[in-house]
């Protein structure tokens, strides 16, 4: 199985996960208190907010923020009314640039969102310009020392699996949006516990970054959106080399 090659981006989100958890936590919970206001707090009859909580499974969130964030979306709780929005524009190097968003104050959130833009060098986009470059799939990440690779292609295949690429530690399973769950309960019943497992926005075509200086500017753009407690997820299409990675961690440690 193969596929285009997304494995600065699997990076990026891993060391993203492992450092700011706590923010991904607080950002899952307002999801998760988005989806059960609209669709109500019982997951088996919530699909959004069954994918939400496999999100938040795989990165270990507590049952007591869960419990929270549900209860605030069904108004158990004192809660937030949030607006879904959708931003795209460009990082350095022509990286296409989506973004979800919820917020409490629309006005705010904009401005935020340009100075972050002005300030990285990126640019905004009108509505349309770069969405059609990403497609909507779901992808689980499997540490490779779980399984081996014929192993878990098996497993993943017959539980209804697209494809499955293989990076240096990590494995990528992709499937249609509504197979996700199905792909990743049947990984939990063997045994195997996914870094991540969510439905997302990936690119259909890559913008190589041949340099170090633009996939610096392209990661410092990405971080500071995602630092931005409004905005939910960043998706981009940079294609950085593993060599040029190196080089910009190593400059950064």
């Amino acid at each position: 199985m193969s596929g285009h090659s997304r494995w600065s981006k699997v990076k990026h989100y891993k060391g993203t996960i492992d450092s700011k958890r706590g923010k991904i936590f607080a950002k899952l919970g307002k999801e998760m208190s988005v989806a059960a206001k609209h669709g109500g707090g019982d997951p088996g009859f919530n699909p959004r907010l069954r994918t939400i909580l496999m999100k938040a499974r795989a990165v270990n969130m507590p049952a007591d923020n869960i419990d929270r964030a549900i209860k605030k979306g069904t108004g158990e709780l004192p809660g937030v009314t949030y607006e879904e929005i959708t931003y795209e524009g460009y990082a350095p190097g022509g990286v296409a640039l989506l973004m979800e968003l919820l917020t409490d104050n629309k006005n705010r959130t904009a401005a935020e969102i340009r100075q972050i833009f002005t300030k990285q060098g990126g640019n905004m986009a009108v509505s349309g310009a770069v969405k059609h470059l990403f497609h909507r799939k779901g992808q689980i990440l499997v540490a490779k020392e779980q399984i081996s690779e014929d192993d878990l292609m098996g497993l993943a295949l017959d539980a209804g699996a697209e494809d499955m690429i293989s990076h240096p530690d990590t494995y990528e399973i992709l499937t249609d949006p509504h197979q996700v769950e199905a792909v990743h309960k049947a990984l939990e019943t063997k045994g195997i516990k996914a870094q991540s497992a969510e439905i997302a926005f990936l690119p259909l075509t890559s913008a190589p970054i041949t340099d170090e200086k633009t996939a610096r500017a392209v990661l410092g753009l990405l971080d500071a959106l995602e630092d931005n407690d409004d905005i939910q997820n960043v998706y981009s299409n940079e294609d950085i080399p593993d060599e040029i990675m190196e080089k910009v961690q190593a400059a950064a440690a």
